[in-house]
Parts: structure tokens; sequence; C-alpha cells
């Protein structure tokens, strides 16, 4: 089950770091019964992130209806996905 402190303690590691796929491997490795995505937050269309942090973005995914589609109710989450948000400022 996916919770806020879940959540947070995700973030909470992530934190300091460069989202990248290394990364997401460690998270992995931490809750292997957790199904982690890892993409560019500007990949996402739809959706509010649950948490928000310099330099990433989660989100949670909710997959009990065979086809995955991002929630808010954690209840219902099935997976995260970790979203990094690239500086645009071209100044």
């Amino acid at each position: 089950m996916i919770t806020p402190e879940l959540a947070v303690s995700i973030a909470d590691r992530i934190d300091g770091e460069t989202l990248d796929e290394a990364v997401v491997s460690g998270l992995r490795e931490a809750w292997p019964d957790l199904h982690f995505t890892y993409c560019l937050d500007d990949d996402i269309i739809n959706g509010k992130p649950v948490l928000e942090r310099d330099g990433f973005n989660i989100y949670l995914v909710d997959g009990r209806e065979h086809c995955l589609c991002l929630t808010n109710d954690y209840e219902t989450a099935t997976g995260v996905v970790l979203a990094e948000v690239i500086d645009d400022d071209w100044g």
C-alpha cells in the first residue's frame, strides 16, 4: 500500500541527487514490492503530482483496471512515477 508517508520517504531518499536510472534502481532495491517508473515531467500531459520537490515530481499510478492511469488517491495507487523536472531557463 502506498501512503503519503511512503511518498515522503521516497522523496527524501532522492533529495540532493539527480534523478536517473541509478537512483531509481536504488529505490527498486529499497522497496522491491513497489513498481517505479521514471520519465521526464514534460512527458506527463495530465495529472497532478502528489509531491513536488526540487528537480522531480512524484505521481501515483492506478493499475487496477488493466489500464494504467494517474491518480491522486493513495488507496488505489499501485505504483509510483518519478518525473524529472528540467529547468528550461534559456536566459
